[in-house]
């Protein structure tokens, strides 16, 4: 059997690939003899760098010092360099919200990104891959803007303050400062298709999840509105909203071009070429809801996956999406918190559990395979699925 195993990072608990690797050794657990191929997943957020570093031969992290934490604090920064001369930035790594003592929705800045990305560029970077996604801020991209040479200018013409909540002040910028980007061009990672305003914009959607209030929220959007008074970018460009905005500003001073980050991660590691040859697809995350299959990990998974004789699982953390929907997909499904004593234990010993979850699904998910192998029509193979409760236990085929 030919198994490829490409989750995405469990948030909170472990990063994709040794996920990945837990997944897989417990299918091998029950399978010894089967070819498993590990290849973690991102999709633009955090863990990117990771999983392009895992799934790219000759891929090296480079330093880029300290830098300029999302709350001000100094923080390690990285960027990859990759053989063929991308270097790739990840937002979540020097500017994300995990990084905040505490959440602060108006104050957060995105400068420490800007910081990270001079330094790739200095480092010989020929083009840029800017990962967005996890931010703590919803500052339109304005903290990494100015670590680049931007000035962002209030009615007086002094530098107003760091933060989306700063930006209500913004009358003027001036960037005649403003580094070049690389001659190969830069591209923007992204998991979400909001614009940058409204109420499906970067504030009214995001800002709550970085600790805004109802006032907040008003505040950060009037901000983004000045930001796009002086700016002029599209801002109803899809995925403009990426990372409080961040992907509108990169767009409207460098022309970034933005690509679903999962789609751009599966190519790059060489996975849809890789399900073509499986028998089996093990995929999943932190939390499987309504998101999951819009821009996402799992749902471009499930798209590379399509063809019926492929038996595919989702392994997650919480399963809160419709059941009845992924029965009809034939897809198997394995929550970690219905498994494991207590969520708190799941997310505590995520290994352990996603181990269990590997030999459930080398149990489990070979009915399927063998009910898809024996029917000759493939839609009739929809109507067949077996996606039993996590934790049930069947024998071995």
């Amino acid at each position: 059997m030919k198994v490829v195993v490409a989750p995405d990072s469990f948030k909170g608990s472990l990063d994709a690939e040794p996920a990945a690797r837990a997944i897989a050794a417990g299918w091998s657990s029950v399978r010894p003899h089967d070819d498993v191929r590990v290849i973690p997943q991102a999709d633009g957020g955090e863990g990117t760098l990771e999983a392009l570093k895992a799934a790219i031969p000759h891929a090296e992290f480079q330093s880029a010092g300290l830098v300029s934490g999302p709350d001000g604090r100094p923080h390690e920064g990285i960027w990859l360099r990759l053989p063929d001369g991308i270097g790739v930035v990840e937002l979540a790594q020097s500017s994300g919200l995990p990084l905040m003592s505490a959440p602060d929705a108006l104050g957060a800045t995105t400068r420490g990104l800007g910081e990270v990305i001079a330094a790739a560029i200095a480092g010989g970077a020929r083009s840029l891959v800017i990962c967005l996604g996890g931010s703590a801020s919803t500052d339109g991209g304005a903290g990494a803007l100015r670590a680049l040479g931007v000035r962002l200018l209030d009615g007086s013409g002094r530098p107003i303050g760091e933060g989306g909540g700063q930006l209500r002040d913004l009358r003027a910028i001036d960037l005649s400062g403003l580094v070049p980007a690389p001659v190969g061009g830069v591209v923007l990672l992204s998991d979400v298709t909001a614009p940058l305003l409204g109420p499906r914009g970067a504030a009214a959607i995001f800002g709550p999840q970085k600790g805004a209030s109802a006032d907040d929220v008003a505040q950060l959007e009037a901000g983004l509105e000045r930001l796009h008074d002086v700016l002029h970018g599209d801002a109803e460009r899809q995925g403009a909203g990426a990372a409080g905005g961040a992907a509108y500003g990169f767009a409207s001073v460098w022309s970034a071009e933005t690509v679903p980050g999962a789609r751009y991660v599966a190519e790059g590691s060489g996975l849809a070429s890789a399900i073509g040859g499986a028998d089996v697809v093990l995929t999943g995350e932190g939390r499987f809801d309504e998101t999951s299959m819009s821009g996402k990990v799992v749902g471009n998974i499930l798209s590379l996956a399509s063809d019926p004789r492929i038996a595919v699982g989702i392994i997650a953390g919480q399963l809160a999406g419709d059941a009845a929907t992924l029965a009809s997909r034939r897809v198997w499904t394995w929550a970690l918190a219905h498994a494991a004593p207590s969520l708190d234990a799941a997310q505590s010993e995520a290994g352990y559990w996603l181990e269990a979850a590997g030999a459930a699904a080398a149990r489990d998910l070979l009915l399927f395979l063998r009910a898809a192998r024996n029917t000759t029509s493939p839609s009739s193979t929809m109507d067949r699925p077996i996606i039993p409760d996590a934790g049930s236990t069947v024998p071995p085929v």
